[in-house]
């Protein structure tokens, strides 16, 4: 009888532990690749370039595949499907259809809880929005990336996503952030003998140190990367050898030290036949070179060099490089006191910087400008002091906005890992509750006092594993306080800095000024100097103002804020365009502005309409186009509702662009509002000759 009692004790003993088992494994930690199911036979036939004799042949094949995908009832063989789809629209060029294809994966991977197709998904997005310069949404996914791979301990991937982190940190000036991210990678990798990754990522800490004037460690950074290189036998043609010293070059240059630069200069502009192997890099090198000799005073071929390098920019569309040209070639006629082709080769410069959002460029040809023609000087000071403050306007919230995605990603990280240890933890206690009842069932009662001591014990340590814990969060919380303070009091510092430069050029423009509207504007400078500790005190309570952010794929902008509501809402949100125009085309400030209308208009439906479902309809009209939104909320009375801050928001922004808006609304029958604006496109820009 004891026997049996016994066995069936140890009978539901396995059967509990199985269970507890099953019902705490996580689904997405430590996933293995499967073995990779070999695709539908059409859809690889449809795939392959071997199968088409044109682009256009290939473009039919490709949505001959995408039909078929949709086709495939298995969720598992069809997130595969649409990722390599995604992947092959890519490569095409077709913007639309891979957003498509990515959005399906992105799902489908979601619902069968892949985390290693999420985590690439989300990569291929990131890499798509960072060549269309949509920055902020490619920080965004490939955060999403890099939580994924870490959760999945796969470090090498998670390193080569931090270092694409760490080159969108890099491209919206956040140079610091984007050092950290890349040692960050550098720990990663250095362990698995990656040596081109390894590259990739010292090369990126000797660009982002120059940047921080820290030439020293550039240098230092470089020759690391030299070594790499090295080490990784996969630079045949040196061609990226010949790009670390075209970099090594012009840190010496910033440096001073244009000796050196020339060493490496020549190592570039010399090597033979690079100028058909890598015409972009030569041209860059010789104009560099030039530079450097202007530097030491060495006239001689330096002005035949910058034009021959500014032929060749011109001759493959090197428009960033053209800018830079011009305004060397302005820097070497002011330092042979010829105005005249120094102003010209000047507002060359501005004009490609213009064209192109080249704001770094801009920034230095107006300050050029100012010193080559004393008599508008004031002007191009002005200039100078809007532009710098839009900047630092908006490289601030960026910032701010990278700083609040991957501190969001850091906790939910941390979170997820202290789940996973509460979760053991609990596991630990249940398994031991459950043997002390075991032991209780099959001791003596004279044993029971010391088992509840036990109990007691185990239960104290459990409790004080979780107060150790939650110190280590409040800790971690602490120390992102005190470095957003930090942050947010070197960005307090270069603001008031700029503008007490541009001040200061303006006073120089006037010193020698005695009519009175140079004593007036000497008045005015002043007051706005005293203005200034206002401006301490006010600008940390600007820091959340949003910058006028230039919209770079438009109607991708839309789709994105769209879902972005529509997610953190949990309002139904229906869009649809016109596809007869090209949204992109549109004037700047039209896009910027029907962006904004859109956003406020979303959000009053959430906010004052309570609406469930709305509709965004984007048509044309003529030379007008219309933007309508739809919702099913409450409405309201017109003749007795008042007007609102949007309402007021959306009024000022369309009064700006000649625009009207209409709102029909009645009381439990939902609100449609109208907007109509003059359809104004961008010029195409001539192509600039010097």
């Amino acid at each position: 009888m004891e026997k049996k009692v016994n066995y069936n004790f140890l009978f539901y003993f396995i059967i509990f532990l199985q269970l507890l088992n099953s019902g705490c494994k996580d689904t997405t930690i430590g996933i293995k690749d499967s073995p990779t199911t070999p695709a539908n036979d059409s859809i690889t036939y449809w795939l392959s370039e071997e199968n088409s004799s044109s682009v256009e042949d290939y473009s039919k094949n490709l949505s001959k595949a995408y039909d078929l995908a949709l086709e495939e009832k298995n969720d598992s063989l069809k997130s595969k499907h649409f990722s390599r789809l995604s992947y092959y629209y890519s490569l095409a060029g077709d913007s639309l259809q891979f957003r498509r294809s990515n959005q399906i994966a992105l799902k489908l991977s979601d619902k069968i809880k892949d985390s290693n197709a999420l985590a690439n998904n989300h990569w291929d997005l990131a890499s798509f929005m960072e060549d269309n310069a949509v920055e902020d949404s490619a920080y965004y996914h490939y955060a999403q990336a890099e939580k994924i791979f870490r959760s999945l301990k796969n470090d090498y991937s998670t390193a080569r996503v931090l270092y694409s982190l760490a080159r969108v940190q890099s491209a919206i000036k956040d140079y610091t952030a984007s050092e950290i991210t890349t040692v960050e990678a550098i720990e990663l990798l250095k362990p698995l003998d990656k040596y081109y990754q390894l590259f990739l990522c010292y090369n990126n800490l000797g660009s982002v140190t120059n940047a921080l004037n820290e030439y020293d460690k550039a240098l230092e950074y470089y020759d690391k990367a030299l070594f790499y290189l090295d080490k990784s036998k996969i630079d045949k043609s040196n061609r990226l050898r010949n790009k670390a010293f075209n970099n090594i070059g012009m840190v010496f240059q910033a440096k001073g030290e244009n000796n050196k630069a020339l060493e490496n200069f020549e190592k570039v502009i010399k090597v033979d036949s690079i100028y058909y192997k890598d015409t972009e890099l030569y041209a860059q090198a010789l104009s560099n070179y030039a530079q450097s000799k202007n530097k030491l005073g060495d006239t001689l071929g330096v002005l035949a060099a910058f034009k021959k390098s500014l032929k060749i920019k011109d001759s493959i569309n090197d428009t960033k490089g053209l800018a830079l040209t011009n305004y060397e070639i302005a820097e070497y006629y002011l330092d042979r006191k010829d105005t005249a082709n120094a102003l010209t080769f000047a507002q060359t410069a501005k004009q490609i910087s213009e064209q192109t959002s080249n704001n770094r460029r801009l920034l230095e040809s107006l300050e050029l400008m100012a010193k080559v023609d004393p008599q508008n000087s004031s002007k191009y000071t002005q200039e100078y002091i809007k532009l710098n403050d839009s900047l630092i306007r908006e490289e601030r919230s960026t910032r701010n906005k990278f700083t609040r995605i991957r501190f969001e990603t850091d906790e939910f990280i941390e979170q997820n890992e202290l789940l996973t240890r509460q979760r053991q933890l609990w596991i630990g206690i249940a398994i031991a509750l459950f043997v002390l009842a075991a032991f209780v069932l099959i001791t003596i009662d004279q044993r029971r006092k010391n088992q509840k001591l036990r109990f007691e014990q185990a239960q104290q340590k459990a409790n004080q594993e979780i107060f150790n814990l939650l110190l280590a969060q409040n800790k971690k919380v602490e120390e992102g306080k005190q470095l957003e303070k930090k942050r947010i009091s070197e960005e307090l510092h270069d603001g008031i800095l700029g503008q007490m430069l541009g001040i200061r050029l303006i006073l120089s423009g006037l010193n020698n000024k005695t009519d009175s509207d140079s004593v007036l504007k000497r008045s005015d400078l002043l007051k706005k100097l005293q203005g200034l500790e206002e401006e301490i005190r006010t600008i940390s309570h600007e820091l959340s103002r949003a910058s006028q952010e230039k919209i770079h794929n438009f109607i991708v902008s839309i789709e994105e804020l769209v879902k972005t509501i529509q997610d953190s809402s949990k309002m139904k949100c229906h869009f649809e365009y016109d596809h007869k125009i090209d949204w992109d085309q549109l004037k700047g400030d039209i896009k910027i502005n029907i962006y904004r209308i859109v956003q406020e208009s979303l959000q009053n439906c959430i906010k004052h309409a309570k609406a469930t479902k709305v509709d965004l309809l984007f048509e044309s009209e003529g030379d007008h186009v219309r933007i309508i939104v739809l919702d099913n909320g409450v409405g309201f009375d017109q003749k007795k509702g008042k007007r609102g801050i949007g309402l007021k928001n959306i009024n000022s922004r369309l009064e700006k662009l000649k625009g009207t808006y209409d709102i029909q609304s009645k009381i439990g029958q939902g609100t449609k509002v109208i907007v109509t604006i003059p359809c104004i496109m961008e010029e195409e820009a001539e192509p600039v000759h010097a």
